[in-house]
């Protein structure tokens, strides 16, 4: 449980570390991009407005202007990102001849790739965008078209090694985040692990300490019977003395499974609980209660073989007596999924769902009234939890269709 506890405080930080590590990331990349995108673009539209089909800067250089810029072009256009920038440009005529290419200094595009490039932009009527590394402009001049492009291939790779360095610090922080939250959940679940283990160990030593007790009294009220004879009072004290020990019985069980070694062997879990259902049918003909089996042959299990049957006697028992309105107990044993699959149910009438939960809670009941007349204590559940928790398996009840469902679920031997 507390193993559990502690998985889910750890899991439960580091998702909410690596969420927010995804959306800083996020929005860094995003505005990042964007800011670059419109500076690129304000760039691209700045060559585009002073490119002159008679006056080309050539090699790639971008164009210059004396005084201020025209009313279209931002006036903080001119900035040493421009100046340092790659541009390419066709300009094509209506009649779709090349009139003039500006395939720069570097080389990287050839003027047939450019030129093959921004017919396929003009076909395909696209007036802005991008392809690869080039960001693209059109605008219809006076008897041509000029297509412009601008190389971001510079911008776009310092916008992704800044992106490189976030990732990078951010899974070391997690690393480092995950060594912490470790630290952070072994102080908030420890303090309670050793609380749950002193009260495991109180349960466990009142009950033995109470059992000898109990042993002396009950010995010496029957004495004391035999030699005085009937009596009111000493038929009290045997009575009382007797639901002690059931109690006390109970709680040694409780411990013995939570806390004791377990000692496991290979088990043919189906020939044990149709040895556990046999005795159980006597007790439910007396109640005029049938019990219906549907168990599977020889599914094996690991596990102790005393408290495994204790958890399927536990079940019947518990079927027997609150069955109500229905004359048959169905039990089924079948196996699901490397599962060995346990499935216990009685009519009844439905138990709350907030009641559900708490069932396999120590001394809980589902009366409002506690009534432990039956020599039974709200522990069964609570010791039929612990010994499947001890198997590696898991309980739970439903209710569907008037019947109460438990089901026990314990992993199927390895082969």
């Amino acid at each position: 449980m507390f193993r559990r506890s502690r998985k889910r405080i750890v899991a439960s930080v580091m998702l909410s570390l690596v969420l927010f590590l995804v959306i800083t990331i996020g929005v860094i990349y995003t505005s990042s991009y964007l800011r670059i995108r419109n500076q690129n673009i304000e760039m691209l539209r700045r060559y585009v407005g002073l490119y002159s089909l008679d006056e080309q800067p050539g090699e790639g250089s971008p164009p210059e202007f004396d005084g201020e810029p025209p009313s279209d072009i931002p006036p903080d256009a001119e900035t040493p990102e421009y100046k340092l920038s790659t541009f390419y440009s066709v300009a094509v005529s209506e009649s779709s001849e090349v009139l003039a290419t500006d395939s720069g200094k570097q080389g990287v595009y050839t003027e047939s790739e450019l030129v093959d490039t921004a017919q396929e932009i003009l076909e395909k009527g696209r007036t802005s965008g991008r392809l690869g590394s080039l960001l693209y402009m059109t605008e219809k001049r006076d008897g041509f078209t000029l297509v412009a492009f601008m190389d971001i291939t510079v911008s776009m790779s310092s916008m992704n090694t800044l992106i490189n360095y976030t990732i990078a610090a951010g899974l070391v922080a997690l690393v480092v985040l995950f060594i912490v939250s470790m630290r952070i959940a072994d102080r908030i679940i420890t303090p309670l692990e050793q609380n749950d283990m002193r009260q495991k160990q109180f349960v466990s030593d009142a009950g033995h300490e109470l059992k000898t007790p109990i042993s002396v009294i009950s010995a010496n009220a029957e004495l004391l019977h035999r030699q005085s004879g009937e009596s009111e009072w000493l038929s009290n004290i045997c009575y009382e003395t007797d639901r002690m020990s059931s109690l006390v019985r109970q709680l040694l069980d409780l411990s013995r499974a939570e806390n004791a070694e377990l000692v496991t062997e290979e088990i043919n879990l189906s020939r044990l609980v149709t040895g556990e259902v046999l005795p159980f049918e006597s007790v439910a003909f007396e109640q005029g209660l049938t019990i219906e089996s549907n168990i599977a042959d020889d599914v094996l299990v690991n596990g102790n073989r005393s408290q495994l049957g204790q958890l399927v006697s536990i079940l019947l028992d518990n079927a027997t007596r609150h069955s109500s309105g229905g004359n048959a107990v169905d039990v089924s044993l079948q196996a699901e999924h490397k599962q060995a699959v346990l499935a216990v149910s009685n009519s009844s009438e439905p138990i709350p769902k907030e009641k559900q939960a708490r069932l396999f809670e120590r001394f809980y009941r589902v009366d409002e009234v506690r009534n432990s007349e039956d020599g039974h204590y709200g522990l069964g559940l609570a010791i039929a939890k612990a010994i499947t928790e001890r198997h590696g398996g898991t309980i739970g009840v439903k209710c569907e269709d008037g019947r109460v469902i438990f089901k026990v679920t314990i992993p199927l031997r390895k082969i």
